[in-house]
């Protein structure tokens, strides 16, 4: 069973089951909303699972009702302005800038920068995924290989409504059909867990009693391939995605989403665009 296990406190758990690393987002009070602790603890938890040569496959779940209901806009431990040890590229620290500059390199890191390196952990990673999985949420489960969902699980990238085409991590038409991204973005919709299963982008749906144990069932049986067939599968059709033009179409995106920032900096009251939480929740979220 569980040979470590990390504090129930810390943003993030950590939990081997056997050939299995689970990790946990840990901020249940406010729907698992991403601030840079959770985020930095995330990438520290990747990197245990990658050095640790008896962990196969990693599982990503998220503690509570909610996967996660996206990045932190509005909780009191909202960390945004603060400095962390950069670890996911060479921009400087973002937290004494102002404007484009400290946007840009805070996002360089955290977001993209992030979920890029994430998406090559050389090793399987599954997202299961409960209630909301909204916009910084989306991001989350998609650099995973396969997803696992609860029948009452939803999936929404309202930030259109900021006037921002799209989060960071900015996958939509990879993984799911280029009309299906402008309607799922246009609208800001909710796309519910079977919807998204007849699209593609969800692996499984299950009942949400046995969203755990169907998810570790999963990951049992793929941790019985060998370690090396597995990355190198994951590599090869990681490749075939890229050559598909998934990342150089997030690096010009990425540069649309710090256009509308500096747009929304200039005419609104700050570069969201002056959305605060509730707002975010309309028709979208959690």
């Amino acid at each position: 069973m569980s040979a470590s296990r990390t504090t129930s406190t810390e943003p993030v758990t950590y939990e081997r089951r056997g050939p299995l690393a689970v990790v946990t987002m840990n901020r249940p009070k406010y729907r698992n909303a991403q601030n840079s602790a959770m985020t930095y603890a995330l990438d520290q938890a990747f990197y245990r699972a990658a050095d640790d040569n008896e962990v196969k496959v990693v599982v990503l779940a998220g503690k509570g009702e909610h996967f996660s209901a996206g990045h932190d806009i509005g909780t009191p431990e909202r960390d945004a302005h603060l400095p962390f040890e950069r670890k996911s590229g060479l921009w400087w620290d973002h937290s004494d800038k102002e404007g484009a500059e400290s946007r840009f390199a805070r996002e360089s890191e955290v977001y993209l920068g992030m979920c890029r390196r994430w998406r090559e952990l050389p090793k399987p990673l599954i997202a299961q995924v409960q209630g909301a999985c909204v916009a910084g949420g989306l991001m989350l489960a998609w650099v995973c290989d396969l997803i696992v969902a609860s029948e009452d699980a939803f999936f929404a990238d309202p930030v259109v409504r900021m006037g921002i085409p799209g989060v960071e991590y900015f996958a939509h038409p990879w993984v799911m059909p280029p009309r299906i991204a402008k309607e799922f973005l246009y609208t800001g919709d909710r796309m519910t867990a079977q919807r998204a299963y007849e699209i593609g982008m969800v692996n499984r749906v299950v009942s949400r009693d046995e969203l755990s144990q169907k998810t570790v069932e999963l990951a049992s049986r793929i941790a019985e391939m060998p370690r090396m067939g597995l990355a190198l599968t994951k590599r090869a059709v990681n490749q075939a995605e890229d050559l598909q033009g998934l990342h150089a179409g997030m690096d010009s995106v990425f540069g649309l989403h710090h256009l509308a920032h500096a747009h929304n900096a200039e005419t609104a009251k700050d570069s969201l665009g002056g959305m605060d939480v509730k707002a975010m929740k309309k028709g979208a979220g959690a």
